[in-house]
């Protein structure tokens, strides 16, 4: 584990719009993890942790960094009268966190793998807080199945899984990931740490210009020919050869020892996602399998609720993380 490093000067995000300030700024840790240097952000300290309040980890979503919870962060702690000890890594591949040697796909148990592997470095004794956004949420969920005792509690950020696979399906998937190998994976770059800002607030247009201002040097950086590129490795973009297996993700819920705090987003349209193959009704018959669910929708609010509703996100995890 090295000592903290700096980040992106968030003042050149934008000249014209003024950065988003942060009340608890992070520090940088990099910390050795099953054969890669992880890039984790951090605020406070192991002093802060309590039985009553243990370690919050947050895990971020696909094609985003941990960065990103930084406004819910600060939320936090304007609304609770303690701090907490707070990580945030920035998933393999993602962010400052390398990306494994020649790797041609993103396997979702790594991702067990690597918070498990986090938990044991940073967290090593007693249950945590757990949150996942999106990608993240489902990690979070079939990891608190797995590891039980670790989580004290568990939040989903619109963690949805997947539609249903079917075997006969396996072929055409195989054969589809084959073709992407042959092919080289990209993503565009941009001229600036504005248009990179642009893009984040054409994604998301409840995201205010200047958390996309702070969020465009977190989310991207320049290259050796001054494009700003994306902190994520492209082969991200490759379809999984594996199917979704819905049956074995349920059992692993089932397993779910801790509160579960389910929250989404009233503007989400699943539909423009997965059309009429997975709607958010069969989503909600999946997780009654979990034994004690807390569910809560934020308005106005999209997919990105630690962007959208960070304020009143906080108000909701504080009271249910006291619970």
């Amino acid at each position: 584990m090295t000592a903290d490093s700096p980040k992106a000067d968030s003042s050149t995000a934008s000249a014209a719009v003024q950065a988003y300030q942060p009340t608890r700024p992070s520090r940088s840790l990099f910390v050795p993890l099953r054969g890669l240097r992880y890039h984790v952000h951090v605020w406070g300290d192991a002093s802060l942790i309590r039985p009553d309040r243990p370690p919050l980890v947050l895990v971020h979503g696909w094609m985003d960094v941990g960065a990103s919870y930084q406004f819910l962060v600060d939320e936090l702690s304007h609304a609770e009268a303690e701090r907490r000890f707070i990580i945030a890594p920035d998933w393999r591949g993602y962010g400052l966190t390398a990306a494994p040697a020649a790797v041609d796909s993103y396997w979702f148990p790594d991702y067990l793998g690597d918070l498990d592997a986090l938990l044991e470095a940073l967290c090593p004794e007693g249950p945590i807080d757990l949150v996942g956004h999106s990608m993240g949420g489902n990690v979070v969920m079939t990891y608190a199945g797995a590891r039980p005792s670790r989580i004290r509690r568990l939040v989903n950020l619109e963690g949805f899984g997947m539609p249903r696979t079917r075997p006969e399906q396996a072929p055409k998937r195989l054969a589809q990931w084959l073709d992407e190998l042959k092919a080289q994976q990209t993503l565009r770059d941009y001229d600036s740490a504005e248009a990179v800002a642009r893009r984040l607030l054409k994604n998301d247009p409840l995201l205010t210009p200047d958390k996309a201002a702070w969020l465009a040097p977190h989310w991207s950086q320049p290259g050796t020919d001054g494009r700003w590129q994306i902190l994520g490795d492209p082969a991200h973009k490759r379809v999984n050869p594996m199917l979704y297996r819905v049956d074995e993700t349920l059992e692993c819920w089932k397993q779910i020892t801790a509160p579960l705090l389910w929250v989404e987003g009233d503007r989400t349209d699943t539909a423009s996602w997965w059309g009429t193959r997975y709607s958010k009704e069969e989503f909600h018959e999946r997780l009654s399998v979990v034994s004690n669910v807390r569910k809560l929708t934020l308005s106005p609010c999209g997919h990105m609720l630690h962007h959208d509703q960070p304020q009143a996100l906080a108000r909701h995890l504080v009271d249910f993380l006291a619970g």
